[in-house]
């Protein structure tokens, strides 16, 4: 760690590394869209692009006849490809949302490619259904095209060994519901399998390989053989924690644990995701590729497997991420506690080294210097995690509208704002501190940080230790080869720079793929990476950048300035208009019984355009229970909007119970907002024992039941209910249409102002409260 006096090898070491991170960066960039004339067993986007155009062009979710036309044209392009499709209905159910049980009818589209001696079914699965509000153009139609040009493109090539089962699921978007009900009741599942799911969420970007079955080790080998692997052992660790669910969802909740599997999606470009935006034209060609691409070598290799072995869990989780070359780095889960109890040790190997040299060109490194420089390497962290939250404070004072999005239509202004930022912080840091305490000190402390995280991730999220423990393993070693072994300062400065070399390979695909996947609001996450990735170079600051102040200023002045320059970029080029709207949420309430009405916005803040409706932060969750906590309301006028109904069909003496079978009906047939279908039907109540929605069994804690029937359609539903006899039951049900034109006082909104992609935008409900 001793200060280089040859410019030519300092730049030389400085472009080493800065190449490296452009290759790293590559290592994870969808590759370009192949044409329509690309070999027939191979996967092009454009031929894929068809299909979403022809169903990308219409908002349709669950249970509308805009998503019966997307399903009959799913049969029709199987039944063109040679495949003798099935359209499978059933009842599908999701507990995943706390206590509230949610229950939809489905209709799913199953086609099997058969195999030449199949060893076990591999499932490709992708929903066809869109969000309320949304076209579905990206979610989930790069789903549906990818099946079926990889069905084609399988179909031109050499048979496969394994049954090939192509899963088109409905009500996703509701509840998850058609995955459910496969995986519950569909012959071709029970017994079990290996699972693929292929989702977006957003428009652009790599797809990214981001959860999986415990137990991964096998299938992370299968994935790794796919020509653009992008995925990191972070990212499942992660999305475990995260309340997110997609199709994959139910395979994994399986009571029999018969299915093991892997799930991609892209995720850039989330401004548009499930909002009206999600069209064919806002689509990344190059994203379809990545997903086509991967998906149909991922058939071909789980194709030809031992399905029934994939289908069992290896005995651990492998750790795994890209690295330059298209590759990905991958070993067993047995290795992470090694790896970071073996970092721990050479960081401190590394400390006695100095703390007994006690001076290294000039620069003190006695042991009260290398722990001050320790707990000074805290700061950077820190200064990472309050300057991203300060960059949101900022961008939210400046355009309000952010608050309701993850990320800005166009983010990466403020993508690379965050960055100067986190690097002003980190050169600050170290040329604050370097003539009190020494560029070495400092290393040492940034090493030991990334050792004890290390340690620390080992213990909470195994997958995720190698983002600190590799880069403080190699740092280390390349620290003590520079002050124990290396001769004359071109060798100590090749190993520091090799050693950080392996930070830099680790950290940059992680800082790129963490801001899409948690965006701008939740900033500190790629903050924190990018100050880590900053602690791994410090010994590379310590050795190549001079001791005078005027450089040192310069470095740290221009990191500033680039990150105020980039924030500036960021507000001129991402205005809001009418091509890329504020999102605004509205939802209109009526309760039938009394006639009263309200205007409702979940927004954190109401925006210029919603404060028209709403004012005051007020409860609705006794009247309208979707609504659990506080919402801004205002008065509005009531409609003429048909109530709920609820029918005692049957009531049966059970011992010290009765039970009830009731018949709701969303009301005369009429309908609920502008939407062709209703939403859901949302029955809660207390003093239940045990309930039935169309046939399935649904959870009841404590007496409540909480539960959505979605989808209804004029003839309704069947409730069983088994409560107390001699008690009255008082059961709320509210209906939930979609579509605020035509309501009394709404206004349409204008340009620049948009729906944004919420479950709860455009919504109309009607509740009622009836005793039986």
């Amino acid at each position: 760690m001793i200060q280089t006096r040859s410019w030519a090898t300092s730049l030389a070491c400085t472009l080493f590394l800065l190449v490296l991170a452009a290759l790293a960066v590559w290592s994870v960039l969808p590759p370009a869209p192949r044409a329509a004339d690309t070999a027939a067993d191979e996967f092009s986007a454009e031929r894929a692009f068809a299909t979403v155009e022809a169903i990308g062009t219409e908002v349709h979710p669950h249970g509308t006849a805009a998503a019966a036309a997307v399903r009959d044209q799913i049969v029709a392009d199987l039944r063109d490809l040679g495949l003798d499709p099935d359209v499978t209905e059933g009842v599908g159910m999701s507990g995943r949302l706390g206590d509230q049980s949610r229950v939809a009818a489905t209709t799913n589209v199953v086609a099997t490619i058969k195999g030449t001696d199949s060893t076990g079914p591999v499932f490709l699965v992708a929903h066809y259904d869109s969000a309320e509000v949304s076209h579905g153009a990206n979610d989930d139609g790069a789903g549906v095209a990818t099946l079926l040009e990889t069905a084609r493109a399988l179909g031109a090539g050499a048979p496969l060994r394994n049954d090939v089962v192509l899963v088109f699921t409905d009500a996703e978007e509701a509840c998850l519901c058609g995955a459910e009900a496969f995986a519950h009741a569909d012959p071709r599942a029970a017994g079990g399998g290996v699972v693929v799911n292929v989702e977006a969420r957003g428009s652009s970007g790599p797809a990214i390989m981001f959860e999986t079955s415990d137990g991964n080790a096998a299938l992370v080998d299968a994935y790794a053989k796919v020509p653009y692997p992008v995925g990191s052992s972070l990212a499942v660790e992660v999305y475990r924690i995260l309340p997110n669910d997609t199709d994959f969802s139910p395979f994994l909740d399986d009571p029999a644990g018969r299915f093991t599997g892997l799930n991609s999606a892209y995720i850039d470009g989330s401004a548009t995701y499930h909002a009206p935006q999600d069209t064919p034209e806002r689509m990344s060609l190059a994203s379809l590729q990545h997903h086509g691409s991967n998906a149909l070598a991922l058939a071909r290799e789980l194709g030809n497997g031992d399905a029934a072995a994939l289908a069992e869990p290896a005995a651990d989780d492998a750790t795994y991420f890209p690295v330059p070359g298209r590759v990905l780095a991958r070993y067993p889960g047995s290795l992470v506690w090694p790896l970071a109890i073996v970092a721990v040790l050479a960081v401190g190997a590394l400390a006695v080294v100095l703390a007994r040299r006690g001076d290294v060109r000039g620069e003190r490194t006695g042991a009260g210097r290398l722990a001050l420089g320790f707990v000074s390497a805290l700061l950077p962290l820190v200064g990472a995690v309050a300057g991203s939250m300060a960059l949101w404070w900022v961008m939210t004072l400046v355009r309000p509208g952010y608050a309701e999005m993850l990320d800005p239509w166009r983010p990466w202004g403020f993508r690379v704002a965050l960055l100067g930022i986190v690097a002003t912080v980190v050169t600050a840091w170290f040329v604050g501190l370097r003539r009190s305490l020494g560029g070495p000190a400092l290393a040492v402390g940034a090493l030991g940080w990334l050792a004890l995280l290390g340690v620390v991730l080992a213990a909470v999220t195994p997958g995720g230790s190698y983002l600190a423990a590799l880069p403080a393993l190699a740092g280390a070693l390349a620290g003590l080869v520079a002050v124990t072994v290396a001769r004359g300062t071109v060798g100590r400065r090749v190993a520091v720079t090799l050693g950080a070399a392996v930070g830099v390979v680790v950290l940059v695909p992680i800082v790129l793929l963490f801001f899409p996947a948690l965006g701008l609001a939740t900033g500190a996450a790629p903050a924190v990476v990018a100050a880590l990735l900053g602690l791994a170079l410090t010994p590379v600051l310590a050795l190549l950048l001079p001791r005078g102040r005027r450089l040192a200023a310069g470095l740290v002045g221009s990191c500033a300035a680039v990150a105020v320059v980039a924030l500036a970029v960021g507000f001129v080029v991402d205005p809001f208009d009418a091509e890329h709207p504020e999102p605004t949420r509205l939802a209109y309430a009526l309760d039938a019984d009394t006639g009263t009405a309200h205007w409702v916005s979940d927004e954190a803040t109401p925006s210029d355009w919603t404060s028209h409706y709403v004012s005051t932060e007020t409860d609705l969750s006794e009247k309208f229970p979707m609504f659990a906590e506080e919402v801004w309301a205002g008065d509005a006028e009531a409609a003429d909007l048909p109530a709920p109904v609820v029918e005692v069909a049957d009531t049966v003496p059970d011992g010290d119970a009765r039970r009830l079978t009731l018949r709701v009906t969303p009301g005369k047939g009429e309908q609920i907002g502008t939407s062709d279908a209703l939403r859901y039907v949302q029955l809660n109540a207390r003093g239940v024992e045990a309930a039935t929605v169309a046939g399935r069994e649904v959870p009841v804690d404590d007496g409540v039941l909480d539960t959505r029937f979605y989808a209804p359609g004029e003839d309704g539903f069947e409730v069983v209910l088994t409560v107390p006899a001699g008690q009255p039951l008082d059961l709320r049900v509210v209906a939930a249409g979609g579509g605020l034109e035509g309501l009394p006082g709404f206004v349409e909104r204008p340009a620049g102002v948009g729906v944004a992609g919420e479950h709860t935008s455009e919504l109309v409900l009607v509740g009622t409260s009836v005793r039986l």
